[in-house]
C-alpha cells in the first residue's frame, strides 16, 4: 500500500536580505556628495550674500556679483556675460550731451612771477568731428598753492565722432607742485599691512588735491607690485608701469626700458601694456589681445575705462568716462599731450577722480556719500563711486594721491623761474 504522506523536504534557508557590498558603498559615495555638496552650496551662498551687501566689492548689486564671481573660479562665466551684455547694449550712437557738460569756473589765472610751476595745458581737441562750446576749455580744480597758482586743470570731451551724446572727463596735475602716494589696499594688491592704506587720515588730507583709481585686480594686471620697499609681486619687464620718486614725483613708462629699479624708487604699479609711446596710440589697440589690453573685454567695447599718462613737461593725465575703446582712451591720452599712457582699471564702479579743495593745511573729508560734496567732487558727476571710497575703513582696492607739496603750502615765493617744458 502506497503512503499518502507527503515526501519529507528539510526547511529552507532563511533568505538573505543582504545587499552586494558595491551597492553600499555607492550608497555612501552619494551620501557623502550630497554632503559635500550642500557644504559647499551653502558656503558659495553665504559667500555671496555677503559680497553684495559689501561696499568694497562694487556701488552695484552686478559688480559685486562679478567680483565675487572672479574670486570663486568663474571668471570666465564673469566675462562671457559681460561680453553678451555690451553686445546686446552697445553705447548710444550720435546726440548732444547737456549743455552744461564741459565744465565751469576760473579758466586762467595771474601767476606772479618767479614761482616754480609748469605751464598750463594747451587747449585740448575734441575727438568728436565738431566741438560744442565749451569742449575742451581747461578750467582750475582742486586746491591752489599757498601763492595762487594751479595745481590741476580738468577738461571735458566727448570720446569719438560717434558716440557723441556722451562726455569724459580730463586731469591735468603738475608733479612739480604736488607729490604723488600709491595707496594699497588688502584686496589689491593685498599681503599688507602697508605704511599708506584706506582711509586717508585727516594729517594727509589737509593738503589733498587728488585720488584716483589704480588698475585691474593683480590676477588680470600681467604685472607686478613694488612699494614700502617691499616686492609684493614681481615686476614684468615691458609692462605699462606708474612709478613714484622717493621726492613724491610720479611718471610712468615701460619697465625695463624707460624705467628700471633704483634706491630713489618708493612704489611701482604695473598695469597691461603701454598704450601710448613716443607720443601716439601704440599699433594694434583694435584687436582682442587679452595678454596686452586685458582679460576683462580686452579693448573693443566701449565701456567706461580709465587710464593715465605722462607729458614731454612731466605732468601727469588722467581720462576716465564712458564709451571709450582702448584706442578711444589712447586718442585722448594723446591729445592731452601724453608721450606714453596706460590704461587703469575699466567698468563703472572702479572708474573714479576725485578732487578736492578747502582752506590749505585744514583737515577734510571725502563728502557726504556723494559725487558733489563741499570739499570733494568728482571729475565726472556720473561716476559711480563718491569721493568718500577714499576715506572708508572697507574700500580695500589700491589707489593714488596728489597732494600739495610742502614747500607750496605757505606764501613763501619760490624762486626758480617758471618752466614750460619741465
Amino acid at each position: 500500500m502506497v503512503s499518502a504522506r507527503p515526501v519529507y523536504r528539510p526547511p529552507l534557508a532563511p533568505k538573505s536580505h543582504r545587499l552586494p557590498a558595491k551597492v553600499y558603498w555607492r550608497r555612501r559615495a552619494i551620501a557623502l556628495l550630497g554632503a559635500i555638496t550642500l557644504v559647499v552650496v551653502g558656503y558659495l551662498g553665504i559667500s555671496l550674500a555677503f559680497a553684495l551687501h559689501n561696499p568694497s566689492y562694487g556701488v552695484s548689486y552686478s559688480a559685486r556679483a562679478a567680483e565675487w564671481g572672479r574670486q570663486h573660479g568663474v571668471g570666465g562665466l564673469v566675462t562671457w556675460i559681460e561680453t553678451e551684455y555690451y553686445k546686446l547694449n552697445p553705447p548710444k550712437v550720435g546726440g548732444k550731451p547737456p549743455g552744461n557738460s564741459f565744465g565751469s569756473g576760473t579758466t586762467k589765472v595771474s601767476i606772479p612771477a618767479g614761482v616754480h610751476h609748469l605751464a598750463e595745458p594747451a587747449p585740448l581737441i575734441s575727438p568728436a568731428a565738431h566741438p560744442l562750446p565749451g569742449e575742451g576749455v581747461w578750467h582750475v580744480a582742486g586746491r591752489e598753492t599757498a601763492t595762487g597758482v594751479p595745481t590741476m586743470y580738468e577738461a571735458f570731451v566727448r570720446p569719438n565722432a560717434v558716440n557723441t551724446s556722451y562726455v569724459v572727463g580730463v586731469a591735468w596735475m603738475d608733479p612739480t607742485l604736488l607729490k604723488a602716494q600709491l595707496y594699497s589696499g588688502s584686496f589689491i594688491p593685498g599681503k599688507g599691512p602697508f605704511a599708506y592704506s584706506a582711509p586717508i587720515t585727516a594729517k594727509n588730507s589737509e593738503n589733498l588735491v587728488a585720488a584716483f583709481n589704480a588698475g585691474f585686480r593683480m590676477q588680470d594686471a600681467n604685472g607686478g607690485y613694488y612699494t614700502g620697499g617691499r616686492m609684493i609681486l614681481p615686476l614684468r619687464n615691458g609692462a605699462a608701469s606708474v612709478v613714484i620718486w622717493r621726492d613724491g614725483t610720479m611718471t610712468m613708462g615701460m619697465w625695463g626700458r624707460d624705467i628700471k629699479m633704483n634706491n630713489q624708487i618708493a612704489s611701482v604699479r604695473q598695469n597691461l601694456d603701454l598704450i601710448v609711446d613716443h607720443g601716439a596710440a601704440v599699433p594694434g589697440l583694435a584687436s582682442q589681445n587679452s595678454v596686452k589690453w586685458g582679460k576683462t573685454l580686452g579693448g573693443t567695447f566701449n565701456v567706461w575705462r580709465s587710464g593715465l599718462g605722462v607729458t614731454k613737461s612731466g605732468a601727469i593725465i588722467y581720462v576716465g568716462g564712458p564709451s571709450l575703446s582702448i584706442s578711444d582712451l589712447a586718442n585722448v591720452l594723446v591729445r592731452a599731450g601724453a608721450v606714453r599712457g596706460m590704461e587703469l582699471d575699466i567698468n563703472t564702479d572702479w572708474v573714479q577722480f576725485s578732487a578736492f579743495t578747502g582752506a590749505l593745511n585744514t583737515p577734510i573729508n571725502g563728502g557726504n556719500g556723494t559725487c558733489n560734496a563741499s570739499n570733494a567732487t568728482c571729475l565726472l558727476s556720473s561716476m559711480n563711486g563718491p569721493p568718500s571710497r577714499y576715506f572708508a575703513t572697507w574700500w580695500s582696492r589700491d589707489f593714488f594721491t596728489m597732494s600739495l607739496r610742502a614747500g607750496e603750502t605757505t606764501s613763501a615765493l619760490a624762486t626758480t623761474t617758471t618752466s614750460a617744458s619741465g
